[in-house]
């Protein structure tokens, strides 16, 4: 082989080499941004995931939300009176001889819940001879109505509950001259409603006053007739001993609570709480017990 041939060879195998080198530092070069690509994208993708469940974490635990649904619990106002007076003991001996003469100290004590309810009557019937006779009958109810946050306090679900024994007293079958107004001076709203009930025994004429005092409603029911030819008694004169006893009953149950004196006192019943500010719930008695009588 001629010397010419020789070098024309190795400088064509010293170029492959070059080319074969340069060929690697190019494959390289091209790797490392893809790695450098790869790898940040991974970063960021943890990052990401990172910050999103940290993210999630910190809005499911300290959002809007959580704190609107912390603070969503309802509260409702305690109620004033925890405890009611006995129910045959709210009103004075000497009220009761004005009201039910011969029947002072012989009252019916109804269906009773320690603290919640009660209620008791008393009947008369005062003899006068050939002239006939007078009769009387009082009924006392008292129910009490405890806080309740899916009912609303206890004042305002007694309130309710007097509403409802007005309207009952009011629709009184058979009532005749039906008249309704408002008792001043006796717990935080009264009411009293009267009318004429004629029934077999004689011409009736009845009283109802309705009162709610905090959470407590009072309903007193008075009646009177002359009966086998008496004559009957004055509306007017039932209806102020009607209202006299209402305002003793309600005495009875502020004093039950700590407050104003007990009845027979000589101290005015104390304004209850709620008459400065703007009723578990209780099984409510039957309608008016005017029809009873």
């Amino acid at each position: 082989m001629s010397e010419g041939t020789m070098q024309r060879r190795a400088e064509r195998d010293q170029s492959e080499k070059r080319a074969k080198r340069l060929s690697r530092v190019l494959v390289g070069a091209a790797v490392v941004p893809v790695m450098l690509v790869a790898a940040g994208c991974s970063s960021g993708s943890d990052g990401d995931s990172g910050s999103g469940s940290g993210g999630d974490t910190a809005a499911a635990g300290t959002g809007p939300g959580a704190s609107a649904s912390a603070s969503a619990a309802p509260t409702v106002q305690a109620a004033a009176y925890k405890s009611l007076p006995e129910s045959c003991a709210v009103l004075t001996g000497k009220t009761l001889g004005e009201l039910v003469p011969k029947a002072a100290k012989s009252g019916k004590k109804g269906t009773a819940e320690a603290g919640t309810r009660g209620s008791c009557s008393w009947s008369s019937l005062a003899n006068n001879g050939v002239k006939g006779s007078q009769f009387r009958w009082l009924n006392v109810s008292l129910l009490r109505f405890d806080s309740d946050s899916s009912r609303g306090s206890g004042e305002q679900q007694a309130q309710k509950y007097y509403e409802q024994q007005v309207q009952d007293a009011q629709a009184v079958e058979g009532a005749k001259n039906v008249k309704s107004q408002t008792v001043a001076g006796t717990g935080d709203v009264a009411t009293l409603v009267r009318y004429d009930l004629k029934k077999k025994e004689g011409a009736f004429k009845q009283q109802t006053v309705v009162t709610r005092v905090e959470n407590v409603v009072v309903t007193l029911d008075y009646n009177g007739a002359g009966l086998a030819g008496d004559k009957s008694p004055s509306a007017d004169s039932l209806v102020k001993l009607a209202e006299k006893a209402t305002k003793e009953a309600v005495a009875s149950v502020s004093a039950a609570n700590g407050e104003g004196a007990a009845v027979g006192g000589s101290a005015s019943p104390t304004p209850s709480k709620s008459a400065s500010r703007t009723p578990s719930s209780s099984p409510s008695p039957s309608k008016s017990a005017a029809k009873k009588s």
